[in-house]
Formats: C-alpha cells, structure tokens, sequence
C-alpha cells in the first residue's frame, strides 16, 4: 500500500511542479508534514545530497524519500510516479504542439506558465534559506555558522583567482566544512 501511495504522492508533485527540481521543494515540505516521510531538517539534507549528486534534483530527492520510505521498491516507485506527469505531457505536447504552436494562446499559455515557475523556485530558495539559516529551539535564532559560511563561500567565489574553479568545488568545499562543524558539536 505504501508503494501506491508513494507513487501517487509524488505524480502529484510531478504534476503541479513546474520550473525544475527546485520547484518541487515546496511540495516536499508539504508532504513531510502530511505524511512524516521525513522531516525538515532531512529535507534540507536532501537538498544539499541532491544537489551534490550527479543527477536531476527532484529524481535524487524523490529516490531518497521513496528509499527512506519503503526500500529499494520505494526507491524506485517514487521517481517514476515524479516523471510520469512529463513523460505524458510531454507526449501529448509533442502530438499537438507541431500543429498548435502557431496559435497565439498557445504562446500566451507559455508565456503565463514563465510567473508561477519563477514563484516556485523563490519559495524553494525561501524555504531553504529558512532551514539552513535559522533554528528553532524556542525561539527564532540565527544559525550562525552557517551564515557564517554562506558569507565566506560568497567572498571566495568572488575572488578573481577563485572565480576560475568549477563551482562543484566550492559546493565540496562547504560540504567537508559543514560535516567537520557537524562532528565537532
């Protein structure tokens, strides 16, 4: 029964997220609170996993929740259940859009499509931002250390004899930092 729910969970995610892995953040965090899957704190650590992967974000965090969740069949049920709304629309589109895309609402429906992508990407930056920034043991706190490498990092990429490095070594750079910090604490 998980398997199912698991799949249809995350065609819905599949199917209402637009814009990218990103975009499926916000659905994630729903999904937590509705199911208790997982929690914030392993979403965030999904994010940073998923982003470190090689792979598209939302299949990486779909097969980390599917694992999580119900095993190597759970791993592999929720990533299909992701791409199985793009692989149909995408099927659909290609049928008709050969012949539609001269229509101007065609166009207009792409071009209205453009706002909710860029909203859904910013409340999954929002939503990021508030997890690895902020604690709650409370009260509302900064997290400092972790601003505090958010600011070095910036700085570093900036730097004119750094900005040459591939930006993965910057995201392994802060990986090793942020695991070292972790087990010092």
């Amino acid at each position: 029964m998980i398997l199912l729910r698991l799949y249809w969970e995350f065609l819905l995610v599949g199917l209402f997220s637009m814009g990218g892995g990103m975009a499926t953040v916000p659905f994630l965090f729903d999904l937590s609170q509705r199911t208790g899957w997982f929690s914030a704190a392993d979403l965030a650590n999904m994010i940073a996993i998923s982003e470190a992967t090689p792979g598209p974000i939302g299949i990486n965090m779909a097969t980390y929740v599917g694992y999580a969740s119900a095993g190597v069949p759970g791993g592999m049920i929720a990533p299909l259940g992701l791409v199985t709304p793009a692989f149909l629309i995408i099927l659909l589109v290609s049928k008709l859009l050969s012949t539609l895309w001269q229509s101007p609402k065609i166009q207009g429906l792409f071009y209205a499509l453009r706002p909710a992508s860029v909203g859904l990407i910013a409340a999954a930056a929002f939503a990021v931002c508030a997890v690895s920034l902020f604690t709650w043991d409370g009260s509302l706190t900064l997290h400092w250390p972790s601003i505090a490498l958010f600011g070095v990092m910036l700085v570093a990429m900036n730097l004119p004899k750094l900005k040459k490095l591939p930006s993965v070594s910057f995201v392994g750079i802060a990986a090793v930092v942020g695991i070292l910090f972790k087990m010092t604490t």
